[in-house]
Formats: C-alpha cells, sequence, structure tokens
C-alpha cells in the first residue's frame, strides 16, 4: 500500500506540475508541501493547522481528503503529542501534592515549629506556581483566572485555524498557472485548449517551434523544477539544451528528451 507522500506526490506529477506551483495555488509553503509528500510531519505548527493544509493539499490534487486524513490519524502522531502532554501536567499534579504533605508532616512535631514553617510554607506558595496548597481562598481565584487565560488562548487559536483554513480552501486566486519570465516567448494554451508539458528537470533551455508554419510556441530557459504548457497545435520541433535536464508530460505520462537535444513531436489538438 502507498503512503501517503507517496500518493500526494504521484497526483502532483499526474497532473504535471512542480511543488512551487502548488503552493502558488493551494497558498501552502512549499516546505510544507515537501514534507507532507516526504512523510515528514514534524512541522513545528498546532496540530489542526497540519491537518487543514494536508487535507487542502490532498483536494487540490483530486484526491480522497477524508481518506488522507483518515490514514494520518492512524499513523498515531497526534495522540503521541496528546500523551506527552498529559505527561507533563500530571507530573506538575503529582510534586504538588508530594510538597503540600511534606510540608502538612513538618508541621506536627511542635506548635512553635509549625507556626514558623507555616509562614515559611505560605511564602513558598506564594512564589511557586505548581503548588496546589490553599492560601486562604486568594489562591484559588488566582488559578481560575490562569485557567480561564489558557482556555481563551486556545479558543482564539481555534477560530484562527478556522479563518485560515476557509481563506485556503475558498479565498484562492484563479490565476495559479505559472507567468511567463523576462525575455520568455510563450504562447500558452487558451482555456480548454489541449496541452502536453515540458518539464524541467534541470536548468535547460528550450525552444518549440511549429513545423509547419515556423510559428514560436515557446522559447526561453526553464528552471528546476518548473512546467511550461504548450497548446498542442499539430506537429512541433523542441530543441533543449541540455537534454537530459527536460521531459515531456502527455496526459500524466512522462516521456525524457532524446540525447541529441531534438525531438518531432505530433500534437494534434485534441477533440
Amino acid at each position: 500500500m502507498q503512503s501517503i507522500g507517496e500518493r500526494l506526490e504521484e497526483a502532483r506529477k499526474r497532473k504535471g506540475i512542480s511543488i512551487r506551483e502548488a503552493a502558488e495555488a493551494t497558498k501552502i509553503r512549499g516546505e510544507y508541501l515537501h514534507k507532507f509528500e516526504s512523510n515528514q510531519y514534524d512541522i513545528k505548527l498546532p496540530e489542526i493547522y497540519v491537518r487543514g493544509f494536508l487535507r487542502t493539499y490532498a483536494n487540490y490534487l483530486k484526491l480522497p481528503g477524508d481518506k488522507i486524513i483518515n490514514d494520518y490519524n492512524g499513523l498515531g502522531l497526534n495522540e503521541a503529542k496528546q500523551r506527552s502532554l498529559s505527561r507533563e501536567v500530571y507530573g506538575r499534579m503529582d510534586l504538588s501534592v508530594s510538597n503540600a504533605k511534606a510540608e502538612k508532616n513538618s508541621k506536627e512535631p511542635g506548635s512553635d515549629t509549625a507556626a514558623t514553617e507555616g509562614v515559611s510554607s505560605a511564602e513558598s506558595a506564594t512564589r511557586n506556581p505548581a503548588t496546589f496548597v490553599p492560601q486562604g481562598g486568594g489562591g484559588a481565584i488566582s488559578i481560575d483566572k490562569k485557567l480561564l487565560i489558557k482556555f481563551g488562548a486556545i479558543a482564539a487559536a481555534i477560530i484562527l485555524v478556522l479563518v485560515v483554513g476557509l481563506w485556503a480552501l475558498f479565498g484562492r486566486s484563479s490565476s495559479s498557472k505559472p507567468s511567463a519570465a523576462p525575455g520568455e516567448i510563450w504562447q500558452k494554451p487558451t482555456e480548454g485548449e489541449a496541452y502536453f508539458s515540458l518539464v524541467a528537470k534541470g536548468p535547460v533551455t528550450v525552444t518549440v517551434t511549429g513545423v509547419r508554419d515556423g510559428n514560436t510556441l515557446y522559447k526561453g530557459t526553464i528552471p528546476l523544477g518548473d512546467t511550461r504548457m504548450i497548446p498542442r497545435r499539430g506537429h512541433a520541433r523542441v530543441v533543449a539544451s541540455p537534454a537530459q535536464n527536460l521531459e515531456f508530460n502527455f496526459g500524466g505520462t512522462p516521456y525524457p528528451m532524446k540525447a541529441g537535444g531534438t525531438a518531432e513531436i505530433d500534437a494534434p489538438p485534441q477533440k
């Protein structure tokens, strides 16, 4: 069974797009998308962010978002984080209870010693935020305030995540196709027109011309990882240098460039 990262990478390559193009379309940082495809989820973000970005990327690649999230939950990463947090909280409570018992036992030998140690323990409790020793009513109010502040911060974070998630799903720009670089000649396919893709496996200089009319469909240098969509308008000649850095993509199937650096492609318009 393929891993989550393998499915994401395969779907992206099938669409003939690069990580940078996917990042521009989804408004998710490219380094996060790269980590998803590498099955690395140690992202320094709240868990709800990680889930939201993973679902958004899966939906963008036309993969079932719910299935991807269920498989991610099956990894048990979130449970491990919660167990770690629980151990930390309960560890603090155990420490506080132990301190309280020790203070109680130290008060029993004599009244004078108990009075002195009572003042000392009260001062210590005031300075120690982890203690649970009652302080005449004031301590309970202080703890409640801290809990309210903590829960308020969590609620604010959840609202922020929801807003970001909705923006990522519905606020994406429709103009996510790569734009031509300065000095680049590129006749982009019109809306609904069939095309094939040029995928740069390394920096490569490419020229695509129509064999019959000599029309230049593309001329320029494609950076590593970028893709150029060329309209299918009949027989075309492709010249690339270095040849090994160029790959064709027809309908999601990759084809390497010929070693000589020149190829003729029969790319009639699809009906």
